[in-house]
């Protein structure tokens, strides 16, 4: 894959960016919940980002921000209601074929809850003989025991303590990292690593992450990091993400970001980290909103009704994602 040629992005939703390998461009995805009195949720709406090549991105929000959609929508689990997603250039949703068994190949994703990514009938070993048989299909036996073993062994696993045993045999930290061993020995370009530490000790989490970081440096490996927690967010990321009900409403440089938060959704998130230097301190909780129909049915800032900053065009217009200094976007008209 080559070495890590740049971390910035140097545009947002506009044409092919040199070193990108992966545009998001317009995205949306609306779902329809009831039959009678139902109503749109737009999980993803309007969606723009990039990711460079060799680049670690953390998609930070609330549980119903849309982060894991994003997530789905990439690795073509879902299809958009409208938008692109390009991968080196070409639209994914118009892949087909030989074309689309390449891009499995090069972009691989790993979800939160390991059990429920695994077939319990089958011994993990089928998992990699999954990619074996779809993707990897020259690979001689010999060939493939080299590789399952070399790739459980980055992942700090002993492979005759996983092998040969069924799901229910492994904790759920050792079958996460099988998982993510099964996605890394193809070396993929971009990995979609959608929560992977939440069901890990917080002794295994910092080696997961570590692995992520020396995939990344070795092979160039471009990481999309899906998460809730912007501790972890901040200690693998070059680039945050920030999300609010299906919006970006703040990305830019990590610690531009986190060192100078300027929407008052990010701030209020910071805020609500735990201090350690402080004992007993009890920090403003985030609520969750009553009435789902009405935040989604917003023509202003989703954030506005919550927003104790808020002022009447907030409540109208949605404001655009615009670079308020270099590598730090933001969507608010009161930082605007």
């Amino acid at each position: 894959m080559g070495e890590i040629i740049s971390l910035h992005v140097t545009c947002i939703g506009g044409e092919i960016v040199k070193n990108a390998i992966l545009q998001v461009k317009n995205l949306t995805k609306v779902f329809k919940t009831g039959f009678i009195k139902g109503f749109e949720i737009r999980a993803v709406d309007n969606v723009n980002f990039t990711i460079n090549r060799g680049e670690i991105v953390s998609l930070i929000g609330e549980s119903g921000s849309g982060k894991t959609t994003i997530g789905k929508l990439i690795l073509r689990l879902l299809t958009p209601t409208s938008g692109q997603i390009l991968f080196r250039g070409q639209d994914v949703s118009k892949l087909k074929g030989v074309n689309l068994k390449a891009y499995y190949q090069n972009v691989q994703g790993v979800f939160q809850d390991p059990f429920s990514s695994v077939n319990p009938l089958y011994k993990v070993d089928h998992l990699f003989d999954i990619i074996f048989t779809n993707l990897l299909t020259d690979a001689d036996r010999e060939r493939q025991n080299t590789l399952i073993e070399g790739a459980l062994r980055s992942v700090k696993l002993n492979p005759k303590n996983v092998l040969g045993k069924y799901p229910h045999q492994l904790s759920g930290g050792q079958l996460q990292r099988v998982l993510l061993a099964r996605a890394l020995i193809l070396r993929p370009e971009l990995l979609i690593a959608d929560e992977i530490v939440s069901m890990l000790d917080a002794s295994v989490r910092i080696g997961v992450l570590n692995l992520l970081g020396e995939f990344r440096n070795k092979y160039g490996m471009s990481v999309l990091f899906i998460t809730h927690d912007l501790s972890l967010g901040y200690y693998i990321s070059d680039k945050a993400i920030i999300m609010y009900r299906g919006t970006i409403v703040e990305m830019g440089d990590i610690k531009k970001v986190f060192h100078n938060p300027l929407h008052p959704y990010t701030q209020m998130l910071l805020q609500s980290v735990p201090d350690l230097n402080v004992k007993w301190e009890l920090k403003r909780r985030i609520k969750p909103e009553k009435e789902e129909k009405g935040i989604y049915a917003i023509d202003g800032c989703r954030y506005a009704p919550r927003c104790p900053k808020k002022m009447e065009i907030c409540q109208k217009k949605r404001p655009e994602l615009l670079e308020v200094e270099k590598d730090h976007w933001v969507a608010c008209y009161i930082v605007q």
